[in-house]
């Protein structure tokens, strides 16, 4: 009896060293370890053969030591080489600052209380409202494969509109309150769209557009994803995020295939080459990354990095769609964009930019969408006026759609009152549509630059549009 009454004691009082409301893996450690460590300790870079990624990785043994014992801080090899020893500097970071009395005391209290993991349920799918009050700001659009639609994201929705007349035909729900990129798959059967609610976490969705049924959902990091891009063959999901990681996963199973974190600011959009061995992403650190899907490993920068050349980065690449050419076009801060060759074939030199084939004329602000024709004889860009230049030419503050010959000249352009964030071109050619900050979707034809039909996609307050049903 007395051997039971002290196991119970036991285990109240290991429950109750476990017990710590203070502490949260998911809301104070990752964030801690993301800022700290990470950047160095990643399934990509693994430096000293630890991956701090994962709980997984905190909890595997190096050289028969623990990097994490659960309720013993202080047979934690983690601990051990954040605090200082004997007068002398920690070891870890072996960059920057150590860390403060106060963050090593939320990895001591976390580990005391039993390391766990306590990442949140998935949060609720919300619905999409009814009508809106105002228009919301567009960040992305695009044409679906047959041309009929253009998708355009609103809040927990995206709306399929006639490109045609602009009239309403669908409604999807289940996407997250804000979306920032979405694109059909090849065959034009799913639609998946990156982003969350800013700040707090990242979504990537995927669903089945003939009836809205949810395919794929996930929720990662505690900010907005970006950038979404398919494979060719349809089979892989790329995307980028505000913790400047870049990941692919499998459409069928959901499970990531492809972590690379060789950016070092947030990466803003991606696309797969044209054979889908590599990945391309571009990244506000004014950097374009070349990424073996295969082995996830870093190959090349494509561009050159100046500093200060493209102080706001590169937010936009879109491949040539011949197959034949390995290229890409970016568009970025110095509203200036870019052709570039995906492979290098000469050795870097630090501070070249071999691989840029061609500029074309910028317009004074950012460029922050670049589309193709499908002949790949005609590329497209969305512009946002800003600046001194801008201000000079009394233009800040608006919008510009810009059309240009495979040889870099200016084939047509036409403003728009407020900025452009988005571009699509329909699969035949003949359409170009651009959407931005008033809300609206501006469509042009492609060849002339002519004003084809213009509306706002989500039913309004005061609008007496039918609403279609959301599913």
């Amino acid at each position: 009896m007395k051997r039971s009454l002290f196991a119970l004691a036991l285990f109240a009082a290991v429950s109750g060293a476990q017990e710590d409301p203070g502490v949260s893996y998911d809301a104070d450690v990752v964030p801690l370890l993301r800022a700290r460590c990470i950047g160095c300790h990643n399934p990509t870079d693994k430096e000293g053969g630890i991956d701090l990624s994962t709980r997984a990785g905190l909890m595997a043994e190096l050289d028969g030591e623990s990097i994490v014992t659960a309720c013993n801080p202080d047979a934690s090899l983690l601990i051990a080489s954040v605090e200082p020893w004997d007068g002398n500097a920690p070891d870890m970071p072996a960059e920057g600052d150590p860390l403060s009395a106060e963050e090593i005391d939320l990895l001591r209290r976390w580990i005391a209380a039993g390391a766990r993991e306590d990442a949140p349920p998935p949060t609720p799918i919300a619905e999409a409202p009814e009508r809106y009050r105002a228009a919301p700001v567009i960040a992305s659009l695009d044409f679906s494969r047959d041309g009929a639609w253009i998708a355009v994201p609103a809040r927990h929705e995206v709306l399929l509109r006639e490109a045609a007349s602009g009239a309403l035909a669908r409604r999807l729900g289940g996407f997250p309150e804000r979306v920032e990129s979405l694109a059909f798959s090849p065959d034009g059967a799913l639609l998946a769209a990156a982003g969350g609610s800013p700040g707090d976490r990242g979504e990537l969705v995927i669903v089945r557009v003939a009836d809205g049924e949810l395919m794929q959902r996930l929720e990662l990091t505690q900010d907005s994803l970006h950038g979404v891009s398919w494979s060719h063959d349809g089979r892989l999901v790329a995307f980028g995020a505000a913790d400047r990681a870049l990941r692919a996963i499998e459409v069928a199973s959901g499970e990531q295939v492809l972590f690379q974190m060789s950016h070092e600011d947030w990466v803003t959009s991606t696309t797969f080459s044209s054979d889908d061995s590599h990945l391309i992403s571009v990244s506000r650190d004014r950097s374009m990354k070349l990424i073996k899907v295969d082995t996830e490993q870093f190959i090349d920068n494509i561009t050159s990095i100046t500093p200060g050349a493209l102080a706001g980065g590169l937010l936009d690449v879109a491949l040539h769609p011949d197959p034949e050419r390995d290229e890409v076009l970016v568009a970025g801060s110095d509203g200036e964009p870019k052709l570039y060759r995906v492979y290098r074939e000469q050795k870097r030199v630090i501070g070249d930019d071999y691989n840029l084939i061609r500029a074309f004329p910028g317009a004074p602000g950012c460029a922050h969408a670049v589309a193709w024709a499908p002949s790949g004889e005609r590329c497209f860009a969305a512009f946002s006026l800003r600046g001194a230049a801008a201000r000079e030419a009394g233009v800040d503050g608006s919008g510009e759609l810009r059309a240009y010959g495979i040889e870099g000249e200016l084939a047509w352009s036409r403003p728009t009152p407020r900025a452009l964030y988005a571009l699509t071109v329909s699969p035949d050619g003949a359409r170009v549509a651009a959407a931005g900050f008033d809300g609206r979707v501006h469509v042009y034809d492609a060849a002339s630059g002519e004003p084809l039909t213009d509306f706002v996609p989500v039913p309004l307050l005061e609008s007496a549009e039918p609403i279609a049903e959301v599913r």
